[in-house]
């Protein structure tokens, strides 16, 4: 299953790090913890000057960490480091893992940027979700880790096993069911049907609510399965996969154009990494021309690409019909 970090790979793949312009790197020869600052790497890896460029004042990246080099043995192939530079954190990383040095789109701004077009989608694309739920007289809380960031029904239906009296003898059966979305107060303290006080706190990054479901049209105990419209959830680690944050993978490339923009917004970038975007977006039938800079073409190329994912979302998922905050379908 994809993740966020391979999304943060491909983009650097696709679009930040032609092959032919690799920024100089070596690899790590012994794994370290977080409190290292010794760094021993591959000096077979390295020519005579990229070696000298590991001197004091220079910045390395190892993962999302950068460290600011002090010294450098030649002799030992040993960094001496100070851990944890420019708002980075300090981490453990194995041996073999890259050392990039003085990178031009360190991974973690990559990877901060990848958070920032995830939370920008919303409201123009959305993520779905179905959960299933026990029907029962009055509202029925949410209490799963991300349901504060879910927006507002789009359809349900309920498996009956009785219409009105008695069972239905014909198998399963289903049929719509009016549903509302309640916004409580987080945290929500309530009395359960045992006459427990139960209390739901929300504690990660969404929305500051609680949310509560309530049923219309559908006896108590029956299986209703609500498909729901939702906000992505925010990364908050490379391992992160794109199901738990709501990403479909048709969406990736929409993530990479505007990270791509994002990245070189406002400063200077190489040459080769201009001509490589360029190559890119020819091949997506967006060519950069004169009259049309790179980050405004694979801006426009990201806008026609959320258009297209918005027509597939409106076809598959039609807004419901709302009477009195109740929605049907």
């Amino acid at each position: 299953m994809s993740t966020i970090g391979n999304l943060v790979d491909r983009t650097y793949r696709e679009y930040l790090e032609p092959m032919d312009d690799i920024v100089s790197y070596t690899t790590l020869s012994t794994t370290i913890n977080d409190s290292a600052t010794s760094v021993v790497f591959n000096g077979d890896l390295l020519s005579v000057e990229e070696e000298d460029a590991l001197d004091a004042g220079a910045i390395i990246e190892i993962g999302q960490e950068l460290m600011i080099c002090t010294d450098l043995n030649a002799v030992t192939n040993t960094i001496t480091v100070t851990r944890g530079a420019r708002g980075t954190t300090a981490a453990g990383h194995t041996a073999g893992a890259l050392i990039k040095i003085a990178p031009p789109f360190p991974r973690i701004n990559v990877f901060d940027a990848v958070c920032d077009q995830i939370k920008n989608l919303y409201p123009t694309l959305f993520a779905v979700e179905t959960k299933s739920i026990t029907s029962k007289v009055g509202y029925i809380p949410l209490d799963g880790s991300t349901d504060n960031h879910l927006i507002a029904p789009i359809k349900a239906i309920s498996q009956y096993t009785d219409f009105s009296a008695g069972s239905d003898e014909t198998g399963t059966v289903f049929a719509g069911v009016a549903t509302e979305l309640v916004d409580l107060p987080n945290p929500f303290t309530y009395t359960d049907a045992d006459g427990v006080s139960q209390t739901i706190t929300y504690s990660n990054n969404g929305p500051n609510k609680v949310n509560a479901i309530q049923v219309y049209n559908v006896n108590a105990g029956h299986t209703v399965f609500v498909t729901f419209k939702k906000k992505f959830v925010t990364p908050t680690a490379e391992s992160d996969t794109l199901a738990t944050v709501g990403l479909e993978d048709e969406y990736e490339p929409i993530i990479m154009a505007g990270v791509a923009a994002q990245m070189i917004a406002g400063r200077d970038i190489p040459t080769a990494t201009a001509d490589y975007i360029t190559d890119q977006m020819g091949t997506s039938n967006f060519p950069v021309n004169s009259a049309s800079s790179i980050r405004n073409s694979l801006l426009q190329y990201q806008r026609a690409l959320i258009q297209q994912a918005r027509k597939d979302l409106r076809a598959r998922y039609p807004e419901p019909v709302t009477v009195n905050k109740i929605a049907y379908t």
